[in-house]
């Protein structure tokens, strides 16, 4: 855990030694956080998932430019500089972060009270361990993005190069294969429908088939193209998606830019999120309802098994989430913009003209449900339980400066 964070020093030589490490230990120690203090020695600068700069004093810009061209070479995130404030340190910080500037690049002063300094850390720090491990994540698109998503297009080279994340092209056939090569055994879980009880050996015959191809491919999360199966084997995916997103993540209809915004949810987070169509939306109340056939278990209370809404067939998922604070997400498939709104799921619904699990939302900024009317990414939006806007913000902001409004 202590070398989770690293913190490097920057110090004018005509302070003295003893009394600014007097000041950098009574600083460092009222954080409370665990960390690898490096000093001035730079050469492991880039290798931890959070190196922060300590500006200990003034008069120390033009050792930050000298060693610029080094750290450079070892990281290309972006400077996080922090300062105590004494000794002329925020002054020297705001210079070196404008020069930082001037030259393209990109950096920021941490600098505050003792609790602001400690949870923007720890922000930041949550924001460079996502980024660490969406490096080098494969995410399947099994089948192509489903008919009806149009405007729901990904940019493979832009989400390798600003994420890292590969897309693998998956087909269909490969899942078919690997369903009908899984044992359809009689189901453990009984439902009062007569319609759902018949169809769950298949469903689970899809879950072990999904299993399959993750391993087969080396996935660690997938979008799936799943009404195909609603004519080639009379059944769906959504117990197989609501089961798995507990392990990867599993969007559904082969839509892209909800995979990724349910990735990188997950890497923030937690939770793959839920992934669910705008159904109604109150501009003047700023309360919407959304929904969707499924939604990961293990971001339910509880859940019922119904039919697919849709087809009729199937099984479908009636999961109800704690309500409480809920953040709305989603990122174009190119990573140009995203829209992020906190609210508070009201409650649960189960209206017979709407996919089978439904929320009531109210925004916190009524304002903000116009994006979804006027300008908005696409149909699917992924649901958060808890407030992470300034989380997800801050991810945005560390991967390219993109603007944190839509």
């Amino acid at each position: 855990m202590s070398q989770e964070i690293a913190i490097y020093t920057l110090t004018s030589r005509l302070h003295d030694e003893q009394s600014v490490a007097a000041v950098t230990a009574e600083f460092l120690n009222s954080l409370g956080l665990a960390h690898a203090l490096q000093g001035a020695d730079f050469c492991t600068y880039g290798t931890h998932p959070l190196d922060l700069i300590y500006v200990r004093t003034g008069g120390t810009e033009g050792i930050f430019k000298k060693l610029l061209p080094q750290l450079q070479k070892n990281s290309n995130r972006p400077f996080f500089l922090l300062t105590s404030g004494k000794s002329n340190s925020l002054a020297a910080s705001m210079e070196i972060l404008s020069y930082l500037h001037q030259v393209g690049g990109r950096g920021e002063i941490i600098h505050g009270n003792t609790e602001f300094v400690k949870q923007r850390i720890a922000s930041l720090l949550k924001v460079e361990k996502a980024l660490r491990q969406l490096n080098g994540c494969r995410l399947g698109v099994i089948g192509k993005p489903s008919d009806w998503l149009i405007a729901s297009k990904a940019d493979s080279d832009a989400i390798k190069q600003r994420l890292g994340v590969e897309l693998v092209d998956i087909p269909m056939q490969a899942l078919m294969e690997a369903i009908n090569e899984a044992p359809l055994e009689s189901a453990s879980v009984k439902c009062a429908l007569p319609a759902v009880s018949q169809a769950l050996p298949g469903a689970f015959q899809i879950l072990k088939g999904l299993e399959k191809v993750i391993k087969d491919y080396n996935i660690q999360g997938f979008t799936l193209r799943c009404f195909d199966l609603l004519e080639a084997i009379h059944n769906t995916g959504c117990l197989a998606l609501a089961s798995l997103n507990a392990d990867v993540v599993a969007s559904c209809e082969g839509d892209v830019p909800a995979m990724l915004s349910m990735c990188i949810a997950r890497q923030l987070v937690g939770v793959s999120g839920f992934q669910a169509n705008p159904s109604r939306i109150d501009v003047s109340t700023g309360e919407m309802v959304l929904a969707h056939c499924t939604i990961p278990f293990n971001m339910v209370e509880d859940y019922e098994l119904d039919t697919h809404f849709e087809s009729g067939i199937g099984v479908g998922i009636r999961g109800r989430m704690q309500p409480g604070p809920v953040t709305i997400f989603k990122v174009s498939g190119d990573l140009s913009r995203v829209f992020i709104a906190e609210g508070t799921l009201v409650e649960n619904l189960s209206h017979q003209d709407l996919c089978r699990t439904q929320q009531f939302i109210r925004l916190n900024d009524a304002s903000q449900c116009r994006y979804f009317l006027t300008n908005p990414i696409g149909n699917h939006h992924i649901v958060l339980p808890g407030h992470h806007q300034a989380l997800l913000e801050d991810f945005f902001i560390q991967i390219d400066k993109i603007s944190p409004k839509s």
